[in-house]
């Protein structure tokens, strides 16, 4: 009988990994819809000029492999 009440009962590992997780969104401060959509541009806008410096760089590579390999 000792036994039995010697141990406690540990609560499900999932049950504990969900209750941390509320309350660490509980704690989060959360970007108002203006933050969020200023936010959201500058991606936009980081990610449309990333694109065309690659693309830039990948033309210019294209043609210089294609003056070296084309003159051999």
């Amino acid at each position: 009988m000792a036994d039995k009440a010697d141990k406690v009962k540990k609560p499900n590992a999932v049950q504990k990994w969900w209750r941390e997780t509320i309350g660490e969104l509980r704690k989060v401060v959360w970007p108002t819809r203006k933050e969020a959509l200023r936010l959201t541009w500058i991606v936009i806008v980081v990610i449309v000029i990333m694109g065309a410096v690659l693309g830039l760089l990948d033309f210019g590579f294209t043609k210089l492999i294609s003056l070296v390999v084309g003159s051999v």
